[in-house]
């Protein structure tokens, strides 16, 4: 469901004299919020930089079919999720890493204190959400960093309610079990 503010920029992306300008305040609403997600998801900052890049300049070119049965953060969320999953799936793919390596690769940016500025229990913790597949550690990553009801994670990614708490469930439980043998 749409907000006020959604509908206020919606209208000005409509209108060819002010589209640009609504388009500014779109990024201006949701650039951060966009940009935590996918930097959860991908832990590099210049990696997360781009992808949040892109999912603007997909919505700028999609907007069109943006049908407002949902909310703005909601569409630009599932693109933005969207574009995480497929730039993962890529990056696998490109450097050949086996799951194992790329992993530890992951694992070996969090210890450096450069690159991560969180606590131990902060380090533990995206240490043991690097062990989820994928759209476990999404589901869990909008559900309890993101504070996101089911409803709006259905509307994300697409998968039922019942599907997300089943994956969220499954990731708190590896979540502990990967922390308590640490």
């Amino acid at each position: 469901m749409m907000n006020n503010r959604d509908q206020e920029i919606l209208l000005l992306i409509k209108n060819p004299l002010s589209r640009e300008m609504g388009f500014r305040q779109l990024i201006q609403t949701y650039q951060k919020k966009v940009y935590h997600v996918i930097r959860r998801m991908v832990l590099i900052h210049e990696d997360a930089d781009d992808l949040t890049q892109n999912t603007f300049i997909k919505a700028y070119h999609h907007i069109d079919k943006f049908q407002e049965q949902s909310s703005l953060f909601t569409w630009l969320y599932r693109i933005a999720t969207n574009e995480t999953l497929t730039f993962l799936e890529k990056k696998k793919k490109r450097f050949f890493f086996s799951i194992d390596d790329y992993q530890e690769r992951l694992e070996s940016f969090l210890s450096q204190p450069e690159h991560f500025d969180g606590d131990q229990i902060q380090q533990k913790l995206q240490k043991a959400m690097l062990l989820l597949p994928e759209k476990q550690r999404l589901v869990f990553q909008l559900k309890n960093q993101e504070d996101l009801s089911y409803e709006q994670i259905s509307e994300i990614t697409g998968t039922s309610i019942g599907a997300l708490k089943a994956s969220f469930h499954h990731a708190v439980k590896k979540i502990q079990i990967s922390i308590l043998e640490e």
